[in-house]
């Protein structure tokens, strides 16, 4: 069976991401926090001296990004008892 991307967009506090995880479960997807995977962008770049408070070298990160390297696995969801 060929999988598609879903994506769910919506405003803050409305329950996307526990949808979007429950989602995944059930239709056994791999579930994709874009926002952690920006935040690991930014963390690699203010590590290396890409991005300060004064200072954004834009070339400098666009040529790093195939040396980022994102792993998405699936994920059991942990049921609150």
């Amino acid at each position: 069976m060929k999988k598609i991307t879903i994506a769910i967009d919506g405003f803050s506090s409305t329950g996307k991401s526990t949808v979007a995880k429950q989602l995944a479960e059930y239709l056994d997807y791999i579930y994709v926090d874009t926002g952690a995977m920006y935040r690991a962008v930014a963390f690699y770049a203010l590590k290396n001296n890409i991005i300060s408070e004064k200072h954004f070298d834009k070339e400098e990160l666009i040529k790093s990004l195939p040396k980022i390297e994102l792993e998405f696995k699936k994920n059991k969801i942990l049921k609150k008892i």
